[in-house]
């Protein structure tokens, strides 16, 4: 369509009906007269009129998600806009940022793809770019990559602030375990319900069976927690099952530990078991799930792998046979097997003998409690020095990301305005800055699994050293696959000079990775250097 006027033909543009689409993640500050939406959709308004010349139109409807995150789109106001937008009713969307419509690079692209095929624009007040062109899509990529990354940020941070009120104790939130009350954000003992946890736990050590303390405890007439939570709703006692008992037999809690990041901290609450008794109470627990796991490789065996020939220096293998229906296990010597009576003259040795001699050697060991001591200083020193040295990587990795992802930005305004070789330059800068922050993020991953492979060798370590302080009541509890754990884990090897009946059995100066630590986690220096490594005593005898 044209107008005449003075001569001259003037084109006047169509009318492009635009929605302001707002968001805040907070409903904080929302009951205020003028709040951060309505700032929001003033920028977008203002905005508008000045594209009044091509024909933009304000919609008067609203599009305002207050208190919702922009980390997926399940949000009122955007699904009413969608609607809309289907319906053919709006011709470009505007936000006042790219990360106020979505923080997800998967959720925006899909939004994206809606646009494009029902034709509508996307406009971001602060952020000049035009989604009609190549350039215009890669820059709005670009943007929303590190609106991703600053939500992600975000949330690691509140996890580590979640993480570092657990350390000093303090209870951060979740569902309130039976036997407490939360007052002041802090736990305290509800005695009625104690009653029942107490209850609970002397019921699985005398009987060892969740299902029958469950059975026990819904005879007697108990119930799990009966909660009124801060906004009225109810949360009913019901009859005990197997799973709500194992949750309350494994929550540290009662103990009066905090866990977090895998670790066990000591909490500031009261605890409403005995430290001792909670640790029985995990032991069984232990026992009753190696159970399930003793097949293959013959699991029975507690010296396989660590027992040898002093006649050949050659493995001894775990073998058994049956006569008269009953079993018996025994080891034998690899060289003989393969090579014949002459190479070794070793005969077959019992397996219960030999594994009651070297069992009996570690209790003697144990007796004193040094081993058990000895055992975890050392091991926990390595673990400090190479945790120290990655939590210092740690920290100065995040720093590094937002310096790059700072730069990105900056490059990425840039870009809009430049032509020609500076464009280009541009885009090489852009580019190998993007693959230093790829470099940067991936290193802080490995460093974060690091951690986390620390975490498990720490917690075999108390595992172990618990198992060596109290070694004659553990041990008849433990299945064959954690005694052969166990044994492992203490001794290096086993010689067995079969013609003159000596034995030799050398206990282990254990290694972080004998703990299952990854290798970019590992520390092998000195240990008598890391602070308190064992040497490997020997335990001579005549069998």
């Amino acid at each position: 369509m044209s107008r005449r006027a003075n001569g001259a033909a003037r084109v006047v543009p169509e009318t492009k009906r635009c929605a302001v689409y707002t968001r805040k993640s907070t409903d904080e500050g929302l009951d205020q007269e003028f709040n951060s939406l309505d700032a929001q959709r003033e920028s977008g308004e203002a905005f508008i009129a000045s594209q009044r010349h091509q024909g933009w139109e304000c919609l008067p409807d609203r599009y305002d998600d207050g208190g919702f995150t922009g980390a997926n789109i399940e949000r009122p106001a955007l699904r009413r806009l969608l609607a809309d937008i289907e319906e053919g009713k709006v011709d470009a969307v505007v936000v006042y940022k790219v990360d106020r419509l979505s923080r997800s690079l998967l959720d925006f692209a899909r939004l994206m793809e809606v646009f494009e095929r029902r034709q509508v624009s996307f406009v971001s007040v602060t952020q000049q770019f035009n989604t009609a062109t190549s350039m215009g899509r890669l820059v709005l990529n670009v943007l929303l990559s590190f609106a991703q990354f600053e939500r992600e940020m975000i949330a690691e941070r509140t996890r580590d602030k979640i993480a570092a009120a657990r350390r000093k104790g303090k209870w951060t939130g979740g569902p309130v375990p039976i036997g407490y009350d939360v007052v002041d954000k802090k736990l305290v003992v509800n005695e009625l319900e104690a009653v029942v946890v107490r209850e609970l736990f002397s019921l699985y050590e005398q009987h060892r069976s969740a299902l029958a303390t469950a059975r026990l405890l819904n005879e007697a007439g108990r119930t799990t927690k009966h909660h009124r939570a801060n906004n009225g709703n109810v949360r009913a006692g019901k009859p005990w099952g197997k799973d709500a008992v194992l949750r309350v037999l494994k929550n540290p809690v009662y103990a009066g530990l905090m866990p977090g990041s895998g670790e066990l901290h000591e909490a500031e609450h009261q605890p409403l078991i005995e430290r001792a008794r909670f640790l029985r109470v995990q032991a069984m627990l232990d026992a009753r799930k190696g159970e399930k796991r003793e097949h293959g490789r013959n699991p029975a065996y507690l010296l396989r792998g660590i027992l040898r020939c002093a006649g050949c220096g050659g493995a001894m293998t775990p073998a058994s046979t049956r006569k008269a229906r009953k079993e018996h296990r025994y080891y034998r010597c690899v060289t003989r097997d393969k090579q014949g009576r002459k190479a070794c003259t070793s005969r077959p040795l019992s397996a219960d003998a030999i594994e009651a001699f070297v069992v009996t050697r570690i209790r003697d060991v144990a007796a004193d409690g040094t081993l058990a001591a000895d055992v975890e200083r050392g091991l926990q020193a390595r673990i400090e020095s190479r945790r120290k040295e990655l939590l210092t990587e740690r920290r100065d990795l995040p720093p590094t990301i937002a310096k790059l992802s700072a730069e990105g930005r900056r490059l990425v305004e840039k870009i809009g305005a430049a032509n020609g070789a500076a464009a280009s330059l541009l885009d090489e800068r852009i580019a190998h800055v993007a693959d230093q922050l790829g470099r940067a993020e991936q290193r802080l991953a490995q460093v974060q699994r690091a951690v986390a492979a620390l975490d498990h060798a720490e917690i075999e370590t108390r595992w172990i050293a618990r198992a060596l302080a109290d070694f004659d009541a553990i041990w008849d509890v433990l299945t064959t696959g954690n005694r052969a754990r166990l044994v492992r884990a203490l001794v290096r090897s086993v010689t067995v000079d079969e013609p003159s009946g000596n034995v030799t059995a050398l206990l282990t100066d254990l290694e972080l990775d004998d703990l299952g630590v990854e290798g970019e986690a590992s520390d092998h220096g000195d240990p008598e250097q890391a602070g308190g490594g064992r040497s490997a005593p020997s335990m001579e005898a005549r069998t």
